[in-house]
């Protein structure tokens, strides 16, 4: 690792135990007290999944969902997926989260799950070959660089749903809260 690496990975580390440790210091009573989102953790999440980007609501909803699944968060895996599944076809994001290299998903979609899954399962193995690999994927660099605020958000969300314990809802109940956060969004 560089020297630059070290230090946008020390940067990196300090704006979420920033975040988290905010958080903490608000305890929900229940999953559906959504006021336990600190105001910049929304803000910066509402930039992430509703922000101008070359990516749809719903690809970003798909990342935010895996990047839930390899870090094994139920909550958000259901939530995500629940969310994505509004805007893209029910089978399209089940095939995703069963399988995204064989789902019918495009190939510039593809190339980036494979970089984020590896930044979430593998962070110091990932290398500036990866991000080429992806931008020879037909994928941009703003759209990489989207990409990559998603997963960074939601590497510190899954960490955080889970240290809260949040209940998992039924599926319905992941479809009705999934309507209301596409029309209102994530800021708070």
């Amino acid at each position: 690792m560089t020297t630059t690496s070290r230090r946008i990975a020390i940067g990196s580390a300090l704006v979420a135990i920033t975040f988290v440790m905010s958080a903490y210091a608000y305890r929900p009573t229940s999953s559906a007290d959504l006021s336990v989102i600190p105001r910049p953790l929304g803000a910066w999440t509402q930039a992430a999944m509703r922000g101008t980007s070359a990516w749809t609501i719903g690809e970003r909803e798909l990342m935010a969902a895996m990047v839930a699944k390899w870090n094994s968060c139920a909550f958000c895996l259901g939530a995500h997926s629940a969310v994505a599944a509004t805007q893209l076809p029910r089978a399209t994001v089940d095939a995703a989260v069963a399988e995204y290299r064989a789902a019918p998903i495009p190939d510039a979609l593809k190339a980036t799950l494979v970089f984020l899954e590896k930044m979430t399962r593998r962070p110091g193995d990932l290398t500036a070959e990866d991000a080429r690999t992806v931008l020879r994927a037909g994928v941009s660099r703003e759209a990489l660089t989207d990409a990559l605020a998603v997963a960074s958000v939601f590497n510190i969300i899954t960490r955080y749903a889970d240290a809260l314990d949040f209940a998992i809802p039924t599926p319905d109940e992941f479809d009705r809260a999934a309507r209301m956060l596409v029309k209102r969004g994530y800021g708070t």
